[in-house]
């Protein structure tokens, strides 16, 4: 293993865009300390911006949806050659097939410690019941990643670290608790609300189990009630995801005119400006960026009452919390946040100003390099 005076560190992501959206910070603080970093993803054309940040990347052979059994031991045997020809002091996975993968593939450099991100767990265990073979097979997956000495796991909330601890996957003191990636508190700003017709914004990629189907109902439903507020859909498509809507669901409640959906934004700033409530109705989150991202933004927010939601959000404190699933309910508390105008204003204020003590970007940073300093140290 290469010498701790420049460590080394590399990412392992199941797509550069997300590592840019989610990770970004963590790189850049490496190689503000000198560090080399290495990014293994694929190459979605966003491959010469990850350079521009000072990073190296390598363009892997992984498809986020894929199961055919051969391209995806090809993809662990890639990985496993990368971690012996690049010698990293320490590696990061983020995101399922990348943590199990990776963690399988690091078994052959078994004295280079291993972070694994289990940033929500996701499609696999929404409304599947324990017995379900999907939740059951990632469960082993986790197991034998999970399990390796020289690995540590990073959970974003309470819930599934306890979930997975629980059921024996992962050692209690191989897991670490760091709440999500990290708001720029300065970029997403506190400003005052909105003047005119209320905005209502459902930032995430349009996915059902993101309560994409709740919305549109709800938007429906104080329609008919005669609520003047306009309702949008701000992410992108994502065919490759099991739980994606298709384009022709989307551009259907657009021309009913139950929602406005203005695609993928970069500029998510201007996006919460414009908004006088941000709702996620999610079944299941790791820590939701968007929530934070808006509650720094001084926005109320509306979202449901589930692992990673009610992590950001406390009940008429920073927020208001639905039960999942529930399309009236999530009407209900949007029209209770429209009406009262003193309400917003409390709501709003305490969002910014728990997303600022506690998770502003600067301090998961310090948290990550914590993490990797130690490991680093206890694995020369």
């Amino acid at each position: 293993m290469k010498s701790a005076s420049r460590p080394h560190l590399m990412f392992v992501v199941n797509t550069d865009w997300f590592f840019l959206s989610h990770r970004l910070p963590l790189a850049q603080e490496a190689v503000r300390r000198g560090w080399r970093v290495t990014l293994a993803a694929p190459d979605t054309g966003r491959g010469d911006e990850v350079r521009e940040h000072g990073l190296e990347m390598v363009d892997l052979p992984l498809s986020r949806s894929g199961t055919n059994p051969v391209r995806e031991l090809g993809a662990v045997r890639h990985l496993a050659g990368l971690y012996r020809q690049l010698r990293p002091n320490l590696i990061h996975h983020v995101t399922p097939k990348p943590v199990v993968y990776g963690s399988l593939a690091a078994r052959a450099v078994p004295r280079i410690p291993v972070v694994n991100a289990v940033s929500g767990l996701g499609y696999a265990f929404i409304g599947k019941a324990w017995w379900h073979p999907l939740p059951w097979a990632v469960r082993r997956l986790y197991a034998l990643a999970l399990g390796r000495s020289r690995s540590t796991a990073i959970f974003q909330n309470d819930d599934d670290l306890h979930h997975l601890a629980g059921a024996g996957l992962v050692d209690g003191d191989r897991a670490v608790l760091i709440r999500g990636s990290g708001v720029d508190v300065e970029r997403f700003a506190a400003t005052a609300e909105p003047e005119g017709v209320p905005v209502v914004v459902l930032p995430a990629r349009l996915l059902r189990d993101k309560g994409v189907a709740e919305f549109v109902e709800a938007a429906r439903a104080l329609h008919r009630r005669g609520v003047e507020a306009r309702f949008v859909l701000v992410g992108t498509l994502d065919p490759g995801n099991p739980a994606g809507v298709d384009r022709e669901t989307v551009e259907g409640w657009v021309a009913s005119g139950a929602v406005e959906w203005w695609g993928y934004r970069e500029d998510m700033p201007e996006v919460y400006r414009q908004a006088t409530v941000v709702a996620l109705p999610s079944y299941r989150e790791g820590l939701p960026k968007a929530l934070l991202e808006a509650g720094a933004s001084a926005r109320t927010l509306v979202t449901t009452d589930v692992p990673g939601c009610r992590d950001v959000v406390t009940d008429a404190q920073t927020g208001l919390l639905v039960p999942a699933r529930d399309a009236g309910a999530l009407a209900d508390a949007i029209a209770r946040a429209l009406r009262d105008p003193a309400l917003r204003e409390r709501l709003r204020t305490n969002a910014r100003a728990n997303v600022a003590a506690h998770h502003a970007v600067e301090h998961i940073v310090a948290a990550h390099f914590a993490l990797y300093e130690r490991l680093i140290a206890e694995a020369a």
